[in-house]
Formats: C-alpha cells, sequence, structure tokens
C-alpha cells in the first residue's frame, strides 16, 4: 500500500464520465477551486483516510460482484471533492477501468459511483468479473488546485494534470483530460500531451499552432493512493480483529462494573 502526493492513477489513458465532463457546464466545473475547509487537515489524516477510501471501493465492489447490500457508511470525511477512481490489474498495471468526475461531489457517494461505473460502466473494456478482483489493484485521486493557465504550456510534466476545451474542425466544442502522471508514462513533452489530448477529445484535422494556441487549458494536482486486493484483505482482518478486541474489553468492563 503506498501513497504518491500529487500524481495520477496508474493508467494511461483517464476517462471522465461523458454525462459529466462533456456537459456544457464543463468548463464552470473544471475552473472551480476546493474550499479551504474541504482539504483534509493533516498528514496522517490524509494518509488514514485515503486508506479507508480505497478499502471503501473494495468494499463496494464485493457487495456489488457478490449480490450483497451496500457496505456501511464509511467513517471519513464526506467533504466533496472532485476524484477519480481507478481499477488495475496489479501484476501488469493494464487498465481494467477509469471514471471520475472534475464536479466536486460528497466523497460517500462520488467513491462509490465512480468505484461502481469504473467496473462496470467504462465503455472501453468488459464489465470486472468476481474471478479478477483478486488480482486487481484501486486507485483514489482526489484533484485540488484548478487554475486556468496562461496557455497551452503553462503547466509542469509530472505535477499538473490538464484538462482543455477547443472548438474542433467541425465547430463543436469538445473536451479531454489528461491525469497527472500519463505525460511522464507515455513520454511526452508538453506539446506532444496537448496533441495527443487534442486527438483524444476528437479533433481530427492537421493541428498547427494556431490551433494549440486556441486551447483553453485548466492544470489541477492530486492526491493519490492505491492498494492492491491482498492489502484490501490484510487491512480488512486487522480491522475485523481490533473490533473483536474492542468488544472484549468492552464486556469485561461490563462484568466489572456488575
Amino acid at each position: 500500500m503506498k501513497k504518491r502526493k500529487l500524481s495520477s492513477p496508474d493508467l494511461k489513458h483517464g476517462r471522465v464520465e461523458e454525462r459529466q465532463y462533456s456537459s456544457g457546464s464543463a468548463k464552470r466545473c473544471i475552473s472551480m477551486e476546493c474550499p479551504a475547509d474541504a482539504l483534509l487537515s493533516s498528514e496522517q489524516s490524509t494518509i488514514n483516510s485515503m486508506a479507508e477510501m480505497c478499502t471503501y471501493c473494495f468494499d463496494v465492489l464485493e457487495c456489488q460482484l457478490h449480490n450483497r447490500a451496500e457496505p456501511a457508511r464509511p467513517s471519513f470525511t464526506d467533504d466533496p471533492y472532485p476524484l477519480f477512481v481507478t481499477w488495475t490489474v496489479t501484476s501488469s498495471k493494464r487498465l481494467r477501468g477509469c471514471i471520475g468526475n472534475f464536479t466536486a461531489v460528497p466523497l460517500h457517494a462520488g467513491l462509490r459511483d465512480c468505484a461502481k461505473k469504473s467496473a462496470f460502466k467504462d465503455s472501453r473494456f468488459s464489465p470486472i468479473g468476481a474471478d479478477e478482483l483478486q488480482g486487481l489493484t484501486v486507485t483514489v485521486s482526489l484533484l485540488e488546485n484548478f487554475q486556468l493557465a496562461r496557455g497551452y504550456l503553462d503547466w509542469t510534466i509530472g505535477a499538473h494534470g490538464i484538462a482543455i476545451t477547443f472548438i474542433n474542425e467541425r465547430g463543436a466544442s469538445c473536451s479531454a483530460t489528461f491525469l497527472p502522471n500519463v505525460a511522464t508514462e507515455q513520454g511526452w513533452d508538453r506539446t506532444k500531451t496537448i496533441d495527443s489530448l487534442l486527438r483524444k477529445g476528437g479533433y481530427r484535422a492537421r493541428i498547427t499552432p494556431q490551433v494549440r494556441n486556441s486551447i483553453e487549458l485548466t492544470r489541477y494536482t492530486a492526491q493519490k493512493w492505491h492498494m492492491s486486493y491482498e492489502e484490501y484483505r490484510q487491512r480488512s482482518a486487522r480491522e475485523q480483529e481490533s473490533s473483536r478486541n474492542e468488544k472484549q474489553n468492552d464486556d469485561g468492563m461490563k462484568r466489572f462494573r456488575c
């Protein structure tokens, strides 16, 4: 279980759910900034909370795959965040699903919905099956520090994710995003990243300097945590053991009071 600050999920092509990102309100959504009181308050709080978020995503997936009731309400903050949930194959880091939302949503519902949609509704992949569960890793990314850039090169590879809006060759408004580590993983410079993002967003004509300069670009950072299924089971076992010990202690105190 590892924490990486200000980086993206382990994927090559982050996807934002179209109905949430490609709507007419996309520009307004990606330009917002999270309120200061929504940020996790300390380093240890961040570590504990994000590990719990990954655990919750696995809880949601297990319940869905085995037709069980939804997991109990989690204990971590329900503050609103833009977020992504990513599923990858642990052994190969192959992407199995990634869906997120640039609109700040309450974490409990946002993680639950994105965990399900990234597992079962990412149109690039077949739905995740129960036989795959033990070989998966989940990544939770909380997006923050949204800033409108001064130009298409006004961002830093490895530190920033980027979201662009542009007018395609047919006159339609389009949008696309790459999470912070995509350019690094692909070995791209900033211009190549922009050109690839234009193609991802549906631009099919020749890409010229004029096209690049017409882009509106928003940069952002991310807090990221990932957890394998094995780590999830180990954490769940520790929590169950802790709960049993607490119950035994409580029972002992009750007998003592009597």
